[in-house]
């Protein structure tokens, strides 16, 4: 984690989360990180491990993609954008060691290298967060750069911010009277509202992409060619073999649920496993929601809860976006 972090006053998100959401939350990303990647070999090299179409990104755009190993588990969901001169991949801190020793392990035979760089990431959130991206660095497409940061749209009113320290300092002061400094709980609150999925490293290795919905988001290309787990990714998509999917569920907690724990569905009078979270939140009244992997042949009306907090009852909710394949 970075120290500049630490010297910022950024406030617990899951302690200021209700119905008043600020109109300019800046946010601490310290559970992210960010690595360049740069060579002649880049996009040719990454085509043949990810799941996107990345020969294909625009200078201006952004795109998710899974990391598989060779059975067609995904080892990570990164988010992929031009930065310098190479491209960025942002990804939880938690699998990022992880997902590096595998992602290199023929990266000896191309040019291409991986780099940590010296970057803060921020979260900047609401209403006037378009503003603020146009003040500082620009009024055009969803990828934007400057001489000391890139800002990345991910949904409207919520922008990425990669950005040196000093500069991430400056920003920071010239904002703190009429903007909320919070934590990266205030992050997790809209990629879990987004149904935007992420693996860290309690649940990395156990899912295929379409369990993950990454086929509904742009992330799997099914025409570009040969990467590592494409036959499993194929077989899903062509002869039905997937039978899980991502949802979200709300409900009561008393802690804020993590990747890892456990959720149980209701079977008439009984209990059975039912899937795994792998993101939530829980607001300041104990109010939580969660991405959890399901078996997607359940009832819209299954109840469910959390395996070691079976006391409370959790109900699925609308995803924001269709299940089906966008490329």
């Amino acid at each position: 984690m970075s120290e500049w972090y630490q010297a910022v006053a950024f406030q617990p998100a899951d302690k200021q989360l209700n119905d008043q959401t600020p109109d300019l939350a800046i946010v601490a990303l310290d559970n992210w990180a960010l690595t360049k990647v740069s060579g002649d070999d880049t996009k040719s090299y990454l085509q043949g491990q990810l799941t996107c179409d990345i020969e294909r990104l625009a200078d201006d755009q952004s795109t998710l993609a899974a990391h598989c190993d060779p059975k067609g588990k995904v080892w990570s969901v990164l988010r992929f954008f031009h930065f310098q001169d190479g491209l960025a991949m942002v990804q939880p801190a938690s699998i990022e060691a992880t997902q590096l020793q595998e992602v290199k392990k023929y990266a000896i035979f191309s040019k291409i290298a991986f780099d940590k760089v010296d970057y803060v990431l921020l979260g900047i959130v609401g209403p006037h967060a378009d503003k603020l991206i146009d003040d500082h660095i620009g009024t055009q497409g969803n990828v934007r750069h400057s001489e000391c940061s890139t800002a990345v749209l991910i949904e409207p009113n919520r922008w990425l911010l990669a950005i040196e320290p000093a500069a991430a300092t400056e920003l920071v002061h010239q904002y703190q009277s009429h903007a909320t400094l919070l934590s990266a709980e205030y992050w997790d609150q809209h990629d879990v509202d987004a149904a935007l999925p992420r693996i860290e490293s309690a649940t990395c290795g156990e899912f295929i992409p379409q369990s993950l919905n990454l086929q509904a988001l742009g992330a799997i290309s099914f025409t570009k060619g040969c990467y590592t787990g494409q036959e499993t990714v194929a077989r899903a998509k062509y002869r039905g073999m997937n039978k899980r999917a991502m949802y979200k569920l709300t409900g009561q907690a008393a802690r804020t649920p993590v990747a890892g724990d456990k959720i149980e569905r209701a079977v008439g009078d009984n209990w059975r496993s039912g899937g795994t979270v792998i993101a939530g939140y829980r607001d300041a009244n104990d109010q939580a929601a969660v991405l959890a992997i399901l078996p997607n042949n359940l009832d819209d009306d299954t109840a469910f809860r959390l395996a070691d907090a079976p006391a409370n009852i959790w109900q699925r909710q609308p995803l924001p976006y269709l299940l089906e394949d966008s490329d």
